[in-house]
């Protein structure tokens, strides 16, 4: 069974996406019922020799809420893709709740 069919994001409270790679940690702000992202951050936007660790992802997570914030986003669904909720992952969560995010 796919994610996608549990997890949706409409547009009052859109879906968090995030794609973790060997090299970086990218997040998404989709809203499911038109297909658009709203806002995306990711490690590239820190600094040209960043790495994958617990402070970048925080970083991440702290970025893609200021600009969800921005664009008036307040509640989130979190889709971790399968991902488990252990390091990277859980920090870039703990970043967008010290954002301001809530889900």
């Amino acid at each position: 069974m796919g994610i996608r069919k549990k997890l949706t994001g409409t547009s009052q409270s859109p879906r968090l996406s995030v794609f973790r790679s060997n090299t970086g940690i990218y997040a998404q702000i989709i809203d499911d019922s038109t297909g658009v992202t709203l806002a995306a951050a990711s490690t590239k936007e820190l600094g040209d020799k960043t790495k994958l660790n617990v402070e970048n992802s925080k970083a991440v997570g702290k970025k893609v809420a200021e600009k969800a914030i921005a664009s008036g986003i307040n509640a989130i669904v979190f889709d971790r893709n399968g991902y488990l909720y252990h390091g990277n992952i859980k920090a870039l969560a703990e970043g967008a709740r010290e954002g301001g995010l809530k889900f």
